[in-house]
């Protein structure tokens, strides 16, 4: 299997955006930290928030991830100092999870982020996703903080 990271363009960063506000709005909702009603709104601003120029929003890398010219999935890095990035997003389209993307286009990234000079990569990953929390352990990235909560 290959795979290739191509800079996202304006048409497929406008369906992105789409998607991502809906879904970090879910995944907000999901964590119980926030009422239904905040998350929409809460997303949006976020991603005006980070993005001001959308796809070409300085220190940000929008990829889109391709497999033999087809579509799998999605990943978002950016610069937060000189040697330290971020993803911000990372997406492997439902049809084509469990089948080794995810995996090849976060070793993907890890070449990009050396060439821009970036020394070390973060990420945030929701507690209720344990999927993409064995992923991420799988391929050395280490737990650096961990919040907790109980409902009652």
């Amino acid at each position: 299997m290959t795979i290739s990271l191509e800079k996202m363009n304006a048409t497929e960063f406008q369906q992105y955006r789409k998607f991502a506000i809906r879904n970090y709005a879910d995944e907000l909702s999901k964590s119980g930290d926030w009422e239904q009603q905040e998350v929409l709104p809460m997303a949006t601003n976020e991603y005006d928030s980070l993005l001001p120029e959308n796809e070409k929003t300085e220190d940000n890398y929008l990829y889109t991830i391709h497999s033999n010219n087809q579509e799998v999935g999605m990943i978002w890095l950016a610069r937060r100092t000189d040697d330290e990035g971020f993803i911000y997003d990372f997406n492997i389209w439902e049809d084509n999870q469990g089948k080794g993307y995810g995996k090849q286009a976060m070793k993907e990234l890890e070449t990009i982020a050396k060439k821009i000079g970036l020394k070390s990569i973060g990420l945030h990953v929701f507690g209720h996703n344990q999927i993409a929390r064995d992923l991420y352990k799988k391929i050395g990235y280490v737990e650096t903080n961990i919040k907790m909560k109980k409902i009652l």
